[in-house]
């Protein structure tokens, strides 16, 4: 087979064009932007997640935004970046513990919430992970 690169650039263009908007395309949906809320669909909660959407209401929705959809000032937990194979649920322990620095969204640093209880944030990790099914999130091992 005899290859000669001036024969082949048209199909190499068209190559090259498809593999960068592809990965444009794919980096919109792996690159979370800042301040951009989502829709969250709201299914029936267990009486834990219940619980836990009340302490989410007194302690994250500030910055979390109303159902964990996020809002200016902080990202959506009911995100894919959340899920639980990126974030598993001793993340949620730490960050309120702990606080978080900037990492993954152009918000700045999350303070840590001494007032949370572990109780609450038992409550609340259940009152997000039930939303993030709800919203199709689940489970998918981190890659890094």
């Amino acid at each position: 087979m005899n290859f000669k690169l001036s024969n082949n650039l048209p199909m190499i263009a068209v190559f090259a064009f498809l593999a960068g908007g592809a990965v444009l395309f794919g980096w919109r949906f792996i690159t979370p932007s800042s301040g951009t809320a989502v829709d969250v669909k709201l299914p029936k909660l267990s009486t834990l997640a219940l619980r836990g959407k009340v302490a989410f209401d007194e302690n994250c929705v500030s910055c979390h935004g109303n159902n964990g959809a996020g809002s200016d000032q902080g990202p959506p937990l009911v995100h894919d970046i959340y899920n639980p194979g990126h974030h598993a649920d001793p993340a949620f322990y730490l960050a309120a513990q702990r606080g978080v620095p900037r990492h993954h969204w152009q918000f700045g640093n999350m303070p840590p919430l001494p007032q949370v209880t572990r109780k609450d944030l038992t409550e609340i990790i259940r009152y997000i992970r039930e939303l993030q099914r709800a919203n199709g999130i689940f489970y998918r091992q981190h890659q890094m």
